[in-house]
């Protein structure tokens, strides 16, 4: 008798408004990243129900000659340092560093991360929470069968009120109360 492997519990969490404070005028450097309070700690909860975190992030910074790849794996070094001090794991990054017109399929709103993301892990996106702030986050979720859920930190709020969000998108105030709706047994 062979024994089934359980299959991979994914959450797909954009990055700057969602996890972090976020910036209209990018975070360039480790010492911009500031978690948003509870985020870490809602990833070790994540972790503890056997979820694997992920995140999806677009970082056209670097396109724009913002900051280098040396900066955004310093940025990403000090997020991985936080939630491990928060009893978390950040199982992946997946990032598009290109610019609005390159016209890339990894840039959100396409879903060219979230097809790399299924790939990696062999899953199907279909189910699969997905977290952001903004349209595009949440777009590039919805067209791959994920569930959307918008936060009102970063650019939430703004998102919510402008409306014409994907159909099935719930709204939350924070990272922390998605958690609390996805570990809540129904």
């Amino acid at each position: 008798m062979s024994e089934r492997t359980p299959p991979v519990k994914l959450i797909i969490l954009d990055r700057d408004g969602v996890i972090n404070l976020d910036s209209d005028a990018f975070i360039k450097s480790p010492e911009e990243w500031i978690p948003i309070p509870g985020s870490m700690e809602a990833i070790a909860r994540l972790n503890q129900a056997a979820y694997r975190v992920v995140v999806a992030t677009n970082q056209s910074g670097i396109a724009r000659g913002l900051f280098s790849m040396h900066a955004l794996n310093a940025i990403h070094q000090k997020m991985h340092d936080a939630a491990q001090q928060a009893g978390a794991d950040i199982d992946a990054v997946f990032f598009c560093p290109h610019a609005a017109d390159a016209n890339c399929d990894c840039r959100k709103p396409k879903p060219g991360l979230l097809h790399e993301i299924a790939s990696r892990y062999e899953v199907s996106m279909k189910g699969v929470p997905t977290v952001g702030d903004s349209l595009r986050d949440l777009q590039a979720g919805y067209v791959v069968g994920c569930v959307p859920f918008l936060v009102r930190t970063g650019k939430g709020i703004v998102t919510e009120a402008k409306g014409g969000l994907p159909p099935g998108t719930t709204v939350f105030d924070t990272l922390s109360a998605v958690v609390d709706h996805l570990l809540t047994p129904a």
